[in-house]
C-alpha cells in the first residue's frame, strides 16, 4: 500500500464515476420504514457479507451511494434467475456494462478498495 492509500485511501474512491461505497437496506418490520444497513467498499464484498449473514436477496435494496447522490440498484444485476446472490465473477461481468470500461476480464477499477462488508 502506497504512502497515498495509507493517508488518503483507495484512489478508486476519488473517481467520481464510481460509487463512494454500496448500501444494503433491510427492513426491521415489515411496514415499517426502519432498516437495518450494511456496507461494503465494492458490491462484491457487499453481497459476499450479506450472504455470509444469511441475508437472502429478496429481503434487501441495493444502493450505490456517490459523494452527493444515492441510486437503487436493480436486482437482476447482482441475482441468479432464480432469486439467488451471484458472486465473482459472474458478479463483475453483470456489472461490467453498468461500470463501463472499469470492470474488464482481467482487471478491476475496485481493486484497490477493502472488500470486507460491515453492518449493525
Amino acid at each position: 500500500m502506497s504512502l497515498f492509500e495509507k493517508i488518503l485511501g483507495p484512489k478508486s474512491k476519488y473517481d467520481q464515476s464510481l460509487p463512494y461505497t454500496y448500501e444494503a437496506r433491510v427492513r426491521i418490520l415489515e411496514e415499517g420504514g426502519e432498516y437495518n444497513s450494511y456496507l461494503a467498499d465494492t458490491i462484491c464484498g457487499l453481497v459476499e457479507y450479506l450472504q455470509q449473514n444469511g441475508i437472502k436477496p429478496g429481503e434487501v435494496q441495493i444502493f450505490e451511494v456517490y459523494q452527493q447522490q444515492e441510486f437503487p440498484i436493480d436486482a437482476q444485476r447482482f441475482t441468479t434467475p432464480d432469486q439467488q446472490w451471484l458472486f465473482k465473477p459472474e458478479l463483475c461481468r453483470a456489472f461490467e456494462d453498468h461500470y463501463k470500461g472499469h470492470i474488464q476480464a482481467d482487471t478491476c477499477s475496485f481493486n484497490d478498495r477493502d472488500c470486507k462488508g460491515s453492518g449493525p
